[in-house]
Formats: C-alpha cells, sequence, structure tokens
C-alpha cells in the first residue's frame, strides 16, 4: 500500500486482530458498541465508496494488501480525503467481518440516523416506518427500496434491528447513506411525528379489507404517506394496525400465500411513488 503522511507508513507491519484499534473496531460489529461509539463498520467496496462520499462520515479504513490493489482508487480517495487508512493482516480484517467471505476493506463511519423532527422537517412525501423488523437482511433492503422509490426518509420503529447492522447495511448496498434515517424505540412518537408532518399513516397489512387496486382507484396513494410496515413473521400487531389512519394489502392474483416483507414493501412504496409523481 503506497505511502502518504496520513496512511500508515510503508514499511510498517499490519495490524494485528490484537492491534488495539483492531480490538476497538471489533466493539463495532455489536450494537451495544455502536451506540456507546455512535459509530458502525461499513464493510466492502460499494459500502466504503458511498461513505466516503459523504465527507467526514469515514474515520479510519482498515484494508489488507490485496484488499488495497483491488480497489487502489478507493484508498487514494480516502487518503485524499484525510482519512487514516490502515493495512491489516487477513485474519484482522476477518475479525471485523461479519460475512462469510471477508472483503478486506472495512470502514469505520459515524452512525447516520438523525433526530425524528429532522427527517421529517419540510414537506415529505413519502415515508417508510419499519416496526418490529428483526431481520438485518430485509431491513436493509427495505431501505434500499425506498431509496429507489424517492422516499424522504426511513424510521425504524420500537424493537427494531439496528439500522447499522452490518448485514443492514451491505443489504442497503449504499442507501443507507442516501436518505435520511431515524430511530426511535417509543413507535407512538415515530405515529405522531408522521401524523403532524402531514402524513397518512398507511399499515401494511396483509388482512386489510382495502388493497392497493381499490386505494389507487380512489385516488388514495396520491396522499403523502407513510406506509408501516411490521415483522416478517408477525406482521403489525393489531393495536398498531388500529392506532393508524387506515390499511392496505397487496392483492395477490396468484396463489402464492403472501409476500415476503421486502417485496411488499417495493409494491407499496412504488405504487404510492407513482401515483404520487403524477399528479406533481
Amino acid at each position: 500500500m503506497s505511502g502518504n503522511s496520513r496512511a500508515r507508513r510503508p514499511e510498517a507491519a499490519p495490524f494485528t486482530e490484537r492491534t488495539p484499534r483492531v480490538v476497538a473496531a471489533r466493539h463495532l460489529t455489536r450494537r451495544q458498541g455502536r451506540d456507546r461509539a455512535d459509530r458502525f463498520l461499513a464493510e466492502g467496496a460499494q459500502a466504503v465508496r458511498e461513505a466516503l462520499a459523504w465527507p467526514g462520515t469515514v474515520h479510519e479504513l482498515f484494508v489488507t494488501s490485496q484488499a488495497a490493489e483491488r480497489s487502489s482508487e478507493l484508498v487514494h480517495a480516502a487518503i485524499d480525503a484525510g482519512v487514516r487508512v490502515s493495512e491489516v493482516t487477513e485474519k484482522a480484517a476477518a475479525a471485523l467481518s461479519e460475512t462469510v467471505t471477508p472483503q478486506g476493506l472495512v470502514a469505520v463511519c459515524d452512525t447516520v440516523d438523525q433526530p425524528l423532527a429532522t427527517v421529517l422537517r419540510g414537506t415529505p412525501r413519502l415515508v417508510a416506518v419499519l416496526f418490529g423488523v428483526t431481520d438485518p437482511g430485509n431491513a436493509g433492503t427495505v431501505v434500499r427500496v425506498a431509496d429507489a422509490a424517492g422516499a424522504d426518509a426511513v424510521i425504524f420503529a420500537g424493537d427494531t434491528v439496528d439500522p447499522h447492522n452490518g448485514k443492514c447495511v451491505r443489504a442497503s448496498t449504499g442507501s443507507l447513506f442516501h436518505l435520511p434515517i431515524a430511530r426511535s424505540r417509543d413507535a407512538d412518537e415515530v405515529f405522531a411525528a408522521c401524523g403532524a408532518a402531514g402524513l397518512r399513516l398507511v399499515a401494511a397489512d396483509g388482512y386489510a379489507k382495502d388493497d392497493l387496486d381499490t386505494a389507487s382507484l380512489r385516488g388514495d396513494l396520491e396522499q403523502p404517506t407513510a406506509w408501516v410496515f411490521g415483522s416478517e413473521a408477525h406482521g403489525l400487531p393489531d393495536a398498531v394496525v388500529s392506532a393508524l389512519d387506515t390499511s392496505l394489502k397487496v392483492p395477490i392474483y396468484g396463489g402464492a400465500e403472501s409476500l415476503n416483507l421486502a417485496t411488499a414493501a417495493a409494491v407499496c412504496l412504488y405504487a404510492s411513488a407513482r401515483a404520487q409523481r403524477a399528479v406533481g
């Protein structure tokens, strides 16, 4: 890895899994460690590229010699941005990785979540709310879908997975850095804030009386909307559904029993995005 005053000296030995900075970074693979430090790990070229696009977000880049060769442009971009670049052994990279096949490129980043009032300021038109979602892969995919659909924000409400979980970060493929993210364990606070922002709270509920087709014909999907999605296994509790403005289901035209969370979220968010864009 090429030398630079802000990088490790080329003659210095690579960090091992016992090097204090690697040990400290490893704590970020756990939620408690992330919450304490207000930092998280972004692994892989795509996540690191997106993180570096936001000045001041990345504090350190750990990279193996092989990864440095594969992603030399990212290493140089980090150095040019004043980010500390530290070469690590393959074993150290594995200690920082939450994947079966470590990519050898891990960035220590500031957490991305913002206060509710910040992500809902202005006149939001489309927001995704995740309530009680525990699977980080699904959560990250919903963030990616919301980003693609042009949503204004994603809110993690109640006892929901941490958006900075490694699998969630990877599943978002960089979208975690693109749109405002908020989280609050107080779901009632989230729903009240969305309502105060002028958003119609719509539960995505497979047992709802009305479906997206009916809502589209009525013009309901044109309204500013906060879609609320529940857990993979149990959906939304009845108490939550009844507290929201309305509920809708995705129509099933074939023989499938249901859709998984990420797929249902994609259908719902795009239905609203399409309707809203049609009316300007």
